[in-house]
């Protein structure tokens, strides 16, 4: 039996890449003998996978620290501190006290550039399922990803009519109502594009659309276009080149961090 407990904090943990990954990162160690929870401040990961709410979470002295988005008391004391970085600006590690931190991880090459900290670190990129899919060659394209200025789902949506398709589909939160208003409303109001929130089931997903579009101004990662790629799904956008690994490879970066 591990002495240590691997518990995974993070400030967000409604749908998104990041949650995705750390449920993705969750499952993989508690497979694989590591007792890992996974703990964040709203419900839609609490069925995912081993987890509870943030504020069932205790520290101890032995236990191994993943945090995600969020700021940690300086007064904690554990036996190893990572952080998991799967953001650019909107969590700038130049404006971070980066000392209690023993190790950063990064889920890219090109994410690492941007941030550009002289501290140790590391890539590991998050998991990625490989999707069963058939084109359904039905004339309708796919956006997946929140729907704000910088995903640009406007320009996505205007691309695939371009291209000949007659109905883009729209899977994920709206998380940037003026942008929405200014710019997408009225290609929802047309018929030209459906609102079709969050969709748990990549699968039942992608196998509405034939081709997926991708506009983003800034990506860490890029999941939908592994995923895309993986899968065999035509993607349409700006490629990032990231690294797509086995579970297997994804387990062993994260086994040679860890101070289990």
């Amino acid at each position: 039996m591990l002495k240590s407990k691997i518990k995974l904090v993070s400030a967000w943990t409604q749908p998104g890449g990041s949650t995705v990954a750390h449920i993705n990162l969750t499952n993989l160690l508690n497979d694989n003998g590591y007792d890992c929870t996974f703990y964040g401040p709203h419900d839609w990961h609490l069925d995912k996978c081993k987890s509870n709410p943030l504020d069932k979470c205790v520290l101890e002295p032995d236990d191994i620290l993943i945090s995600h988005f969020i700021k940690v008391p300086d007064e904690v004391k554990v036996k190893q501190h990572i952080l998991y970085c799967h953001e650019k600006d909107i969590f700038p590690l130049k404006n971070i006290p980066l000392a209690q931190y023993d190790l950063i991880v990064f889920v890219s090459n090109l994410q690492k550039k941007w941030h550009s900290v002289n501290h140790p670190s590391v890539i590991i990129p998050p998991l990625v399922n490989k999707v069963e899919w058939k084109n359904p060659n039905n004339k309708v394209a796919g956006v997946v990803g929140s729907i704000d200025k910088n995903k640009q789902t406007h320009i996505s949506i205007e691309r695939a009519l371009k291209d000949g398709y007659k109905k883009v589909l729209l899977f994920g939160e709206l998380t940037d109502m003026p942008y929405y208003n200014k710019t997408v409303a009225k290609l929802v109001r047309s018929g030209k594009a459906v609102m079709m929130g969050h969709e748990d089931e990549r699968e039942a997903l992608y196998k509405q659309v034939s081709e997926v579009y991708h506009s983003s101004l800034s990506e860490t990662y890029g999941l939908v276009e592994a995923e895309c790629k993986l899968s065999g799904i035509p993607f349409n956008g700006t490629s990032n080149g990231q690294e797509v690994l086995e579970k297997e490879e994804i387990l062993e970066r994260w086994k040679a961090i860890l101070e289990l």
